[in-house]
């Protein structure tokens, strides 16, 4: 395989989005969330000395919500990539105006390509089931905005939905929304191979080695243990207009002062693996 002895030369990542972007269900012992932004910001971290990175995505958010609490803040920080995830909320809404969900996703590109060197779009991966079939249409209507985006304002596209591997459900979460650890892991290396760098998983696109599916006990325990604790509580939410995200800004966000700041690796001067982050003084 021919090396890319000269990566790409960027020095700053900021991430804008919702759950997928926050990391949900990569969930550290802690109790926090990691995610694919995570990794990459990590894997770019090794790269550059004096790596910077902010994760303004909260779950829930509507792209609405996200150009009013997240794009103005990305642009201010003039990062050299900015990665944008949004809109997958909205289709998942019986009610939803896929006009004004492009207009606003186009608002935040017009708003955000400006201020970066590479801004990074997706078409979002989708779990395999009844669920994708019934928003299929509105979720490619969504994706073909997307591409036309890109080729207008210069931005890449990582195609995540048309990614095998993805739809498969042993990469997503016992919620069915949101991807496993190893889901995460994959979505950083196709992010990664789309900015240029090496790849580290050439096969991160390919499916899982087949198994055997569980009996119909174990299904139905799952469809119940599902419905319990996470369709009921999101029908909830919608019926009552409350979001999960309510409350909550991203991890590199300030509530208190009211804007976003850069973390970069606790220890500048190895040039490792990163195992911690510091916040950076304004």
């Amino acid at each position: 395989m021919q090396t890319n002895p000269t990566p790409p030369p960027y020095s700053s990542l900021v991430a804008v989005g919702d759950s997928f972007t926050e990391g949900m269900s990569d969930l550290l012992p802690d109790g926090s969330y990691r995610g694919w932004a995570d990794l990459l910001a990590a894997r770019m971290a090794e790269r550059t000395q004096g790596f910077r990175y902010a994760n303004l995505a909260v779950r829930g958010k509507l792209i609405g919500q996200i150009v009013d609490e997240q794009v103005d803040a990305a642009a201010a920080m003039n990062a050299d990539v900015i990665t944008l995830v949004g809109g997958l909320n909205d289709t998942l809404r019986p009610k939803c105006d896929m006009g004004r969900v492009k207009d606003l996703l186009t608002e935040a590109v017009e708003r955000l390509a400006p201020s970066c060197k590479e801004l990074v779009l997706m078409r979002s991966p989708g779990r395999q089931g009844p669920v994708l079939e019934r928003f299929r249409p509105r979720m490619e209507e969504l994706f073909a905005c997307v591409e036309e985006l890109a080729g207008r304002h210069g931005a890449v596209v990582v195609d995540l939905y048309g990614a095998p591997a993805l739809g498969d459900p042993r990469l997503w979460d016992v919620d069915r929304l949101h991807l496993t650890a190893e889901g995460h892991r994959r979505v950083a290396e196709a992010v990664w191979q789309t900015l240029g760098y090496e790849p580290e998983d050439t096969e991160w696109h390919v499916p899982m080695p087949a198994t055997a599916p569980p009996d119909w006990v174990t299904r139905r325990i799952a469809d119940v243990r599902f419905a319990r604790e996470h369709l009921l509580p999101w029908i909830g939410r919608r019926l009552t207009g409350r979001s999960s995200g309510d409350g909550r800004t991203g991890a590199h966000f300030s509530a208190e002062l009211g804007k976003a700041f850069w973390v970069t690796p606790a220890d500048h001067t190895n040039p490792g693996p990163v195992t911690d982050w510091r916040g950076v003084e304004p």
